[in-house]
This record gives structure tokens, sequence and C-alpha cells, in this order.
């Protein structure tokens, strides 16, 4: 195996598994916030705490630690008692999350999976699946007929 160019060996992503989803759980939490926030601003024109604790479930007390993180990463930033935007990072991570999602479940919708459930199933798949795996689905879903694509 060492005699292998480095070039062969697997994406460190792909080495250890375990690493891999660690990582992308740790990553999975700011990308659900910057789609949500970005939602709420094309909706509303704002995105307020308490709109992004109803939306998600959780506490007031979580979304500001959560947007505290955001706000340390350069994705989003505030003023107190004011409304919570995102930089120019935040939005590209907010579209690049947004995309993912579309391949998933465009992909799970071609295979025959209801589009209600493959929704569903696309918000947990698109935070886990590597570069390779979306790749892959976006060539099957380019290749596939056009009846049988959603």
């Amino acid at each position: 195996m060492s005699s292998l160019p480095k070039s062969q060996f697997p994406p460190l992503e792909l080495r250890n598994p375990y690493v891999h989803s660690r990582h992308r759980n740790q990553n999975e939490v700011a990308e659900d916030y910057v789609e949500l926030i970005d939602d709420l601003m094309v909706r509303k024109g704002e995105a307020r705490a308490v709109d992004l604790a109803r939306s998600l479930g959780v506490s007031h007390v979580t979304v500001s630690k959560t947007v505290k993180r955001l706000i340390e990463a350069g994705l989003a930033y505030s003023e107190p008692y004011r409304a919570i935007f995102l930089t120019s990072k935040g939005r590209a991570l907010a579209r690049q999350s947004r995309e993912r999602h579309r391949i998933v479940r465009d992909c799970l919708i071609a295979l025959g999976v209801p589009a209600k459930v493959a929704d569903i199933d696309a918000e947990g798949i698109e935070h886990h699946a590597s570069r390779a795996t979306l790749n892959a689905m976006r060539a099957f879903l380019e290749h596939s007929p056009p009846d049988e694509l959603p």
C-alpha cells in the first residue's frame, strides 16, 4: 500500500467514516440555521431569534448560543434586539446546503420515494453525503429520462 502515489489514497474524509460523520454532525446545525435564516429573510424580510426558535422547535437560549457561534464563524451578524443577517459566506453556505438538499430530494423522488417523504429524508441525508455521492446523484439525475425526473 505504501507504494501507491499519494494521489491514489482516498480523500481524508473517506479514510475514517466515524471522523467524517462527527465532522458532518458539527456542520449540520450551522447549515440548517443559515438555510433557515436565508429563507426567513426572503419570506419575511428579516430573521428574528423567536422565528428561528419556533421554526426549529428549540428554545430562545439555544438559538442565541448557536447564532453566537455563527457570528464567530463569520457566517452571520446581528445587533442586540435586532434581526439576524447572513454574511456573504453565510449566504454561500445556505445556497450550497439548499442545492445539496435539492439533489438528494430529486434523486430519491427519481427512485420512487414519495415527494413528502423524500423532502424529509433529504434533510438528514444532505448533511452527510460526500461530494462524490452528490456528484453521482447529480449525474444520475442528468442521465435519467426526462419523464422520470421530478
